[in-house]
């Protein structure tokens, strides 16, 4: 009888939308954690019918679903680290802030979700208010869009200067570090992005990789964050780590559908 060997792993967990399409949300975070050798758990928000032209149709879950969903897995599984992804509405995040304390899940990458990259709000005011009041100020590391970070710290963004005082107006809100993301910038600025953690102002940037099919971009560096969290890099690495495997995941993106296709994920298994 030939022998077996039973691993301990780290774990993470996200808590996001399915995307039907298979290109961001929970599907582009399990990919991601698993890539990272990082076994995934998941609680699902809402489903949403999509492909890579668009989103036809979005349901939300009722949010004592979500809560459950958390704390089932939380109570058997130690989970290390945990991230946000589109959380859709007031009810939804009010539940998931409320029980990632009351299971002892600290460690936590909140993507804020609220402005696609073209610079249309996802979620409501209501919804907004919630997620700066009760999830930001539980989050180790913040990672808003152009979009969302001109929403959250109250100015226009437009050169490097604006994307650092955003940042620093962001943190106020109470997440321990913020990570302006600049995949909406142009020019030279296009993916640059700016880290402040209370006492560290940093500018990263990483190559710029010419392709359409980015889908799942955001999602993707949120989850790469986490699942580095879980392997013990600290915050600042953690993030060069992610931007690094999600530039190699553009130079691998999949050209699927009659839209914007995903990064590759998988991009060693297809080269």
């Amino acid at each position: 009888m030939g022998s077996t060997t039973n691993k301990t792993v780290p774990v993470a967990m996200t808590i996001a939308g399915s995307d039907s399409g298979g290109g961001a949300g929970i599907q582009a975070d399990l990919r991601t954690f698993a890539f990272h050798k990082v076994h995934g758990t998941s609680a699902l928000t809402c489903i949403t019918a999509q492909n890579t032209l668009g989103v036809d149709r979005v349901d939300a879950l009722p949010p004592e679903a979500v809560a459950a969903q958390i704390m089932t897995v939380a109570q058997d599984i130690d989970i290390q680290a945990v991230k946000t992804g589109m959380l859709l509405n007031r009810e939804i995040i009010t539940a998931v802030a409320q029980t990632l304390p009351q299971v002892g899940l600290t460690t936590l990458v909140v993507d804020p979700v609220m402005v696609s990259r073209t610079g249309m709000q996802l979620i409501d005011n209501d919804a907004i208010h919630t997620l700066r009041t009760q999830l930001i100020p539980l989050a180790n590391i913040l990672t808003p869009n152009r979009y969302e970070a001109q929403m959250l710290g109250g100015l226009q963004i437009n050169s490097l200067e604006d994307m650092q005082m955003a940042a620093r107006r962001i943190y106020k809100l109470g997440s321990r570090a913020v990570l302006v993301k600049g995949g909406n910038m142009s020019g030279e600025l296009r993916g640059v992005d700016v880290w402040f953690d209370g006492d560290r102002l940093e500018v990263i940037k990483t190559e710029t990789v010419d392709t359409t099919d980015t889908h799942g971009t955001g999602c993707t560096l949120s989850a790469a964050i986490v699942a580095n969290l879980t392997l013990g890099e600290e915050p600042f690495t953690a993030v060069k780590s992610a931007k690094t495997y999600v530039t190699n995941a553009l130079h691998h993106a999949l050209h699927i559908g009659k839209g914007q296709g995903p990064v590759g994920h998988f991009f060693p298994l297809v080269q």
